[in-house]
């Protein structure tokens, strides 16, 4: 798919320097920029680079000002990375703008489709599911009885959508991800093996949600677990049966949440971080990547280490941490020469 240089300066409200008619088909970082490509320059340490770049098209700020030069056709914005960002959100909507029903799939008579649905080859959408307008479902999505999606949600392939979920608008759902399986449920009885405790709740979904590749989230055991508006969730995490996840919440890749802990709104959850079953985490809190959660937290603490402790406290400790085989050497001196002063005393 090829864009001219008008036809993007239009899109962005740019003004174009050079060569309306150029065309582009892709997009580059300006250091590795080529022949039929788009960049930008926002960050003035990559401005070298514009004299340089092969690409046919750069974004760049109003106010720049080429010293020397330059080979590609400009387009002035009032700031350029936002502007890049705005062409890379267009640029997946009409990637992505796919329609109509393809062919082997398979939907229940029982279900309800809204309009102008999407649904690729080898998709299976199961009994009494009801999608609204404008989903996208593409190739080997399975969506299970019972099922409710929202308008303009997107689920890619391959994710497994299990029976009375419920997902709001607006949503994504990315590859491999798996909801509403069954919370890791078992109780041992006298002879020490463990059976199966039925897991009959559900997986809520509120609007404006995005869950990553490889992430599953399992239905509650009784009620729901639930994953508030606004959620952002990285590839590859775990959420156990009846977690809730508050609104606005972000939470980074290899991250696990046992069963029943709350969190608050507006928190920010780093890479590999495990939080023990049936706690609290408050609003506005900042857990950093591999911290261990064993405890309720308050709203807007900042916390790292495991077991977990004050960020601050944390840090100062660390300063020690790292110095105490210099330490227990010192302390070992001290005992010899007070131990030499104390024997000189005898």
């Amino acid at each position: 798919m090829k864009f001219k240089a008008s036809q993007i300066a239009e899109i962005l409200e740019g003004e174009v320097i050079g060569d309306e008619n150029a065309e582009v088909n892709q997009l580059s970082k300006i250091e590795e920029g080529e022949n039929g490509s788009l960049t930008f320059l926002s960050n003035p340490k990559y401005t070298e680079y514009i004299y340089t770049t092969k690409a046919t098209i750069a974004i760049v700020n109003k106010d720049f000002t080429p010293e020397k030069e330059i080979i590609a056709t400009l387009i002035k914005v009032p700031d350029a990375y936002k502007a890049f960002s705005k062409l890379l959100e267009f640029y997946n909507q009409v990637k992505m703008n796919k329609s109509g029903i393809e062919s082997p799939s398979y939907i229940s008579d029982s279900s309800t489709i809204g309009e102008n649905l999407y649904l690729g080859a080898f998709a299976y959408i199961s009994n009494n599911v009801i999608i609204g307008n404008n989903v996208k479902i593409y190739p080997n999505a399975y969506i299970e009885d019972n099922v409710k999606i929202g308008d303009n949600t997107i689920i890619f392939a391959g994710a497994k959508i299990m029976s009375d979920t419920v997902i709001g608008n607006n949503c994504v759902i990315n590859s491999g991800a798996i909801i509403g399986a069954d919370g890791f449920g078992f109780a041992p009885n006298e002879k020490g093996e463990y059976s199966k405790v039925p897991q009959i709740g559900n997986v809520v979904i509120e609007d404006n949600v995005d869950i990553g590749a490889a992430t599953t989230i399992d239905r509650a055991t009784l009620g729901s677990t639930i994953i508030r508006k606004g959620v952002k969730l990285d590839n590859q995490i775990q959420i156990a049966h009846n977690v809730e996840i508050g609104k606005n919440t972000v939470i980074a890749s290899q991250t696990g949440i046992a069963g029943s802990s709350k969190i608050g709104e507006n928190c920010m959850l780093g890479g590999q971080v495990g939080i023990a079953g049936h706690l609290t985490v408050g609003n506005n809190v900042r857990i950093q990547a591999q911290s261990g959660i064993g405890r309720n937290i308050k709203d807007n603490e900042v916390i790292q280490g495991s077991p977990a402790f004050g960020y601050s406290d944390w840090n100062r400790s660390y300063v020690y941490f790292k110095n105490l085989p210099k330490l227990v050497n010192k302390i070992n001196q001290l005992e010899k020469e007070l131990k030499a002063i104390k024997n000189q005393d005898e």
